[in-house]
């Protein structure tokens, strides 16, 4: 009984979740295809403007410092970043903007933030797809790490979810946490190794950033594994499981706590 209960939740979270990623771009004539065409775009743009207007070069042990590799180095740090961001962002509102579905005694409310944190983490999949494929053509290889990436999408999810369920949950109480994550994830994004490398962070504030910042940390361990070929920060990814699954715990305990509220405020 308890596993037919779980498993039409899992039906229900997959229609969900196909429904949103499809409702971005209903009405279009090429459909899904626009997330593709996005991520594409993306490389091509990072890897014309950083790798042959500017012409910056990566200096990592162990790879080759040719003019191109570094667009698709910042753009393998972007993919896990826009995954969480995303994520995070579309899930806050997610409970306020579906009043119709808290009201439903029989919607199991739990699925709502993970909608648009699964959606997220789907897109970043197609942009990693493409972004193999680049690594391909330029190397005429694949590392053998990368079959390592499941050890860093479990901690990425969760962490996102965990957070997403805490947000979705106190937005309906208060409506201005929404705002206040877009500032927090501006400063974020500067305070994480995405647009430079973690070696151009002050030897004595590096340890800080790569142990207190999981976000640092998953774009680390996700760029040693596609373009590195090896993991340097094991340590830190420990960490980053940890916390990651005890934002999961805490985030769903807030979210159960306060959700007998939900219906009563919107």
């Amino acid at each position: 009984m308890l596993l037919d209960h779980r498993l039409k939740h899992w039906s229900l979270l997959r229609t969900l979740v196909i429904r949103d990623l499809e409702s971005k771009y209903k009405g279009s004539s090429l459909g899904n295809f626009w997330t593709i065409a996005h991520q594409v775009s993306q490389i091509l743009i990072y890897t014309y403007v950083f790798s042959v207007i500017l012409k910056v070069k990566l200096n990592l042990a162990g790879v080759d410092s040719n003019n191109l590799i570094f667009g698709l180095w910042l753009y393998a740090g972007l993919l896990p970043w826009t995954a969480i961001t995303n994520g995070l962002v579309q899930s806050s509102t997610i409970v306020i903007s579906q009043p119709n579905l808290v009201k439903k005694v029989v919607f199991p409310l739990g699925l709502l933030p993970l909608v648009p944190v699964l959606s997220a983490f789907i897109e970043s999949l197609v942009g990693l797809a493409l972004l193999i494929v680049m690594l391909v053509l330029m190397n005429g290889s694949m590392h053998l790490t990368l079959l390592l990436m499941p050890m860093i999408w479990v901690p990425q999810v969760l962490l996102t979810v965990g957070i997403s369920y805490f947000l979705s949950s106190v937005t309906v109480f208060i409506r201005d946490v929404p705002q206040s994550l877009l500032v927090f994830i501006n400063m974020l994004f500067y305070l994480t190794p995405i647009v430079y490398p973690i070696s151009a962070i002050p030897l004595e504030w590096r340890s800080w950033v790569l142990w207190l910042n999981p976000v640092a940390a998953i774009v680390e361990v996700y760029r040693e594994l596609l373009i590195v070929g090896r993991v340097t920060h094991w340590g830190e990814w420990l960490l980053t499981c940890a916390l990651s699954l005890g934002a999961a715990i805490v985030g769903r305990m807030v979210y159960r706590r306060l959700r007998v509220g939900f219906a009563d405020v919107l």
